[in-house]
């Protein structure tokens, strides 16, 4: 993304982060974003701002772990900002899946592949990640597969889970309405 931050894209004339905002925001009362810059841009999304506390940038699982320390509720609801297709009936599946499993955390799945970024973790397993990182952990999915992951079985080539992660991807997309 040539340094840019994918959360600040535009996507239909708004950034790919207000998309998610505006999908997420009647969810909860503390929207948490893990962000290591431009946190002002991201302010107006958030009632939470987190970071990783390594300087190097260590992945996405610095970020999970940076959001479970923050959350204020017993689950942790992750979602990457390059999937502004995602909509309200996945996320409520998400959300019943998840309490039919209270003590596991949940992964979207479609054919075998997990998405280790489109999950539902509860907070009371914040200890097993810490420990997961502390012996190099660096995956968010095998460790959430180590926990017993329950899978959300998603169609394949599902277009609310399509990863709008580069320039070319979010003008190819800019025809269909989210």
């Amino acid at each position: 993304m040539g340094g840019q931050d994918k959360g600040l894209l535009e996507w239909h004339g708004e950034p790919l982060i207000a998309h998610l905002h505006r999908k997420t925001r009647a969810l909860s009362d503390d929207l948490i974003i893990s962000c290591n810059r431009n946190l002002e841009k991201y302010a107006p999304f958030a009632d939470q701002l987190v970071h990783d506390d390594e300087g190097d940038f260590p992945g996405p699982l610095a970020g999970i772990r940076a959001g479970l320390r923050a959350a204020r509720h017993a689950c942790l609801l992750v979602l990457p900002c390059d999937v502004p297709r995602i909509d309200a009936a996945l996320l409520q599946s998400m959300r019943e899946t998840a309490r039919q499993h209270p003590d596991k955390p949940l992964m979207l799945r479609h054919n075998e592949h997990w998405e280790p970024l489109l999950c539902i973790i509860p907070v009371a397993l914040s200890a097993a990640f810490e420990r997961a990182w502390n012996e190099g952990e660096r995956s968010p999915g095998r460790l959430m597969r180590k926990l017993g992951a329950t899978a959300l079985q998603c169609p394949d080539n599902d277009p609310r889970l399509a990863n709008l992660n580069t320039p070319e991807l979010l003008s190819a997309h800019n025809t269909v309405s989210d």
